[in-house]
Formats: structure tokens, C-alpha cells, sequence
């Protein structure tokens, strides 16, 4: 065999792969999680507002809040009556009932009640309560309604008619204008039709000449 017929098995030359450091897959992934998490945990208190809404605001949405009595006893008394709401929602009433409008001071429960007979609107508030605010609940005071000053209520404003009555939250509470919608007309009384008219403009129920046994 000559030198020109000898051949030689020469391996294929290799290319070697270059090595990588460790993969950064699974911090990717890891962050993208930890962003997600973080994102649904700052989005869910808007969500959960956005659906059931501020309580103040969603409470201002209706009137469920809108206590309702059962109130039979109808009788004229010249004593104190001791009522089971504050203020009272209707009961045993002075023979004197309390003439239309806004009083600076407390007025006597029982010549109020008087007027809730008649279908008036009370709207009592929290005597520190501002002069802006007493203005602006004196703006949606229906003609047939009397509003006065009142110690202990359970809120700073409440707003009665015989046998109905809420509690609110100020002056600016959304559901006084509900309220009065729903109520305003008197038809829960059981004078229906009568009002505030011709009553006493004394707070404490002094005869005025008018008002007496009806």
C-alpha cells in the first residue's frame, strides 16, 4: 500500500456548547406571582367598594333602617307620658298640639305627639348640632312640619311621623329627602289630612287660645 493510498479516520472536529449560568425562569415566574398577589390584594378593597359601596352612601340608598311601631293609644292627657322611643312616635298626647315651624328650644313631647296625630312631620336634632346644618334641615321642613332641639336621641338627627321614624346620620343624610318622600304626606296618621295648623307657637304647650280637644 503506498502513502498515497493510506488513509486516516479523523474525527469530526466539536463544537462545545458554552455553559449557562443557572436559569432565571423560576424568579421571573416567582416575581410575576408575588406582583400578581400584591395587585388582586390593592384591587379587592376597591372592588368590594365599587360593589357594595361606602356604608354611609349605600345606607342613604333606601330606607331599611326605617323603624315602624304599632301605636293604638290615642288618649288626651294633661300629664307626663313616659314613651318607649326617643322622641316618642306616637301614644297618649296633650290635648294641645304645637303650631307649624322651627323652635330654638326643646318642645314638650306630649303636644308633639299631638301633631304626629295630625300627620305632622318632627324632625329633632342634637341641640350642638351647627347653624349650617340646622339650616339646611330647616330648608326641607315640610309646611306640615314642626323641628326642634331634643336631648339623648340615639343620632344626631331623627326624623318622625306617627308610628315611623329614623335615625340619621347629620344633616346632609340623603335619606331625609327619602324619608319625607315616603312619609311626608301624613298617611300613616290617624288624623289624616289634619295638620300643625292652629296650634300653640309655646314650645311648653301653653293654651294659645286654639288647638284645645281637638
Amino acid at each position: 500500500m503506498s502513502d498515497s493510498d493510506t488513509s486516516y479516520d479523523v474525527p469530526p472536529p466539536t463544537t462545545e456548547v458554552p455553559r449557562s449560568g443557572p436559569s432565571r425562569l423560576p424568579l421571573v415566574l416567582a416575581g410575576v406571582s408575588a406582583a400578581l398577589v400584591m395587585g388582586a390584594a390593592l384591587a379587592a378593597p376597591l372592588v368590594d367598594r365599587a360593589v357594595r359601596g361606602d356604608e354611609a352612601e349605600q345606607r342613604a340608598m333606601d330606607l331599611s333602617e326605617v323603624e315602624t311601631f304599632v301605636i293604638d293609644d290615642r288618649a288626651h292627657t294633661s300629664g307626663e307620658v313616659t314613651y318607649p322611643q326617643t322622641p316618642p312616635a306616637g301614644g297618649a298626647h296633650a290635648p294641645i298640639w304645637l303650631a307649624c315651624g322651627v323652635y330654638d328650644d326643646p318642645v314638650r313631647d306630649e303636644n308633639a305627639v299631638h301633631d304626629l296625630e295630625h300627620g305632622t312631620v318632627w324632625i329633632t336634632h342634637d341641640p350642638e348640632l351647627s347653624q349650617s346644618d340646622l339650616d339646611a334641615l330647616a330648608d326641607q321642613l315640610p309646611d306640615n312640619g314642626i323641628m326642634s332641639p331634643h336631648e339623648d336621641l340615639p343620632s344626631p338627627v331623627v326624623v318622625t311621623v306617627w308610628q315611623a321614624q329614623l335615625a340619621l346620620d347629620g344633616a346632609d343624610d340623603g335619606r331625609l329627602g327619602l324619608f319625607l318622600e315616603e312619609y311626608g304626606d301624613g298617611h300613616t296618621a290617624p288624623e289624616f289630612g289634619a295638620s300643625c295648623q292652629g296650634g300653640t307657637p309655646d314650645p311648653q304647650g301653653a293654651l294659645p287660645g286654639q288647638g284645645a280637644n281637638a
